[in-house]
């Protein structure tokens, strides 16, 4: 048994390593079996020597982002678990710091695992760049994010959103409306990412002035889109012959981002996934870079992160 302890210069450090009700301190204590308190402004930490001092990395972690303006959650508290495990905890100073964009309400954007960061300078350093992985990364959010930023920043004048119109086990072709109405349910994230970048009357705004344009993907055949951010978005839901036609869109001073998540095709089964073979043909091309994510950089609820580990599990005994 071993006794380790960390000063802080802040009470309101104290406080937000600790979090509500202890929260962030009592996942470190069921993770590695130690005993974690506080005492005259200090951080205690008692247990197995091997495991205490796994606890005061991670805790020390968490300090360097609250010193980064970090908000600390359960989810951040979990991935500086991740990176201790790995013993990468010295990377901890990659994450966050760089503001992509402030959404309409205020709240900054940034990289909240290792994956988003390569993700997002990824998009900076290349003019075509695929993101693949599961749900809950951030694929499609930071990318709306980015072009967000390209845009006010007047990189580009243009803003395009893009998905192939492929049921998810569901018809929809019943509802009432026209063409549009019919569409829109594919097109629901999108707006939604758009809505909290921008707020719903600026949006609006540049909807009607056609800056920004949310359209299934079967619009975007014959046209040459110059000055504009593409955005893809489910592409594994794409035939190759749709990639392909959407990639010899890219026109000049243009970017296109590719996301899509390969264990979610909604395909029929004789048809090939247009993501998963553009991925090949082009991983050696110039100027086009692929990022993908693991269950790590799953940045919503715990047991999304669960259920995608499970899921990649089942699907490992069954190859």
């Amino acid at each position: 048994m071993t006794e380790l302890e960390i000063e802080l210069d802040s009470l309101d450090k104290l406080h937000m390593v600790f979090g509500d009700f202890d929260s962030n301190i009592t996942i470190l204590q069921k993770e590695y079996g130690v005993s974690i308190f506080s005492r005259d402004g200090k951080i205690k930490i008692m247990g197995q020597e091997d495991r205490a001092e796994c606890a005061k990395k991670a805790i020390l972690g968490l300090v360097e982002l609250i010193g980064k303006g970090e908000a600390i959650t359960d989810q951040s508290v979990r991935y500086m678990i991740n990176l201790v495990n790995e013993g990468a905890e010295n990377k901890v100073a990659e994450i966050g710091g760089d503001t992509i964009c402030v959404t309409f309400t205020g709240k900054p954007i940034k990289a909240k695992t290792l994956g988003q960061k390569r993700y997002i300078d990824c998009i900076r350093n290349n003019t075509i760049v695929f993101g693949v992985g599961p749900a809950g990364t951030g694929k499609t959010y930071l990318a709306v994010a980015q072009a967000v930023r390209a845009f006010k920043s007047h990189e580009v004048n243009r803003i395009i959103l893009t998905r192939p119109a492929v049921e998810a086990g569901e018809k929809l072709g019943f509802l009432p409306g026209d063409l549009q109405n019919k569409v829109d349910p594919y097109l629901r994230p999108l707006y939604d990412a758009l809505f909290d970048m921008m707020g719903a009357e600026s949006y609006q705004r540049n909807l009607e002035r056609n800056i920004i344009e949310v359209a299934p993907l079967a619009y975007m055949r014959g046209r040459t889109l110059d000055d504009s951010f593409i955005i893809l978005d489910e592409a594994q839901n794409t035939t190759p012959e749709q990639m392909k036609m959407f990639l010899t869109r890219l026109g000049f001073n243009s970017r296109m981002v590719i996301t899509g998540d390969v264990t979610q095709i909604d395909l029929p089964d004789s048809k090939r996934s247009g993501l998963v073979e553009a991925i090949k043909i082009l991983k050696n091309v110039d100027d086009i870079g692929i990022v993908r994510f693991s269950e790590k950089d799953v940045v919503r609820h715990k047991l999304v992160q669960d259920i995608v580990k499970a899921y990649e599990k089942y699907n490992e005994n069954r190859k």
